[in-house]
């Protein structure tokens, strides 16, 4: 199984920005997609982002479309959350996980990774 650790959280104000990295523990793109998903504290998880297989197509919440960019780097066998703009709702813990790309957007993902929590002060 791969596993994936996700890292770069913390804690900032307002309209600041944070880099979350995905990092897999071996080549992942040829067996599917990496979602992002968010799950703050007493409210059910969020899908927030999604980049498929070969990095085509990506897909956003409208929560966040605009202000999360997800890329990957293939070398790496890392995917990126670039987020921009940061609001107090974006305080949440952040995982990936590994789909399959269904209807445009990363599904059915398992996650297996700690998490990342990222916390914006207003």
């Amino acid at each position: 199984q791969v596993q994936l650790v996700e890292s770069g959280g913390g804690s900032v104000q307002a309209g600041g920005s944070l880099r979350l990295s995905c990092a897999a523990s071996r080549r992942i793109y040829a067996t599917g997609c990496i979602e992002w998903s968010r799950q703050a504290a007493g409210k059910e998880r969020e899908a927030v982002a999604s980049i498929s297989a070969g990095g085509s197509n990506t897909y956003y919440s409208d929560s966040v479309n605009g202000r999360f960019t997800v890329s990957r780097d293939g070398i790496k066998n890392t995917v990126y959350l670039q987020m921009n703009s940061l609001r107090a709702e974006d305080t949440a813990m952040y995982y990936c996980g590994i789909g399959l790309w269904i209807g445009g957007r990363c599904s059915q993902s398992v996650y297996r990774g700690p998490g990342t929590q990222v916390t914006v002060s207003s």
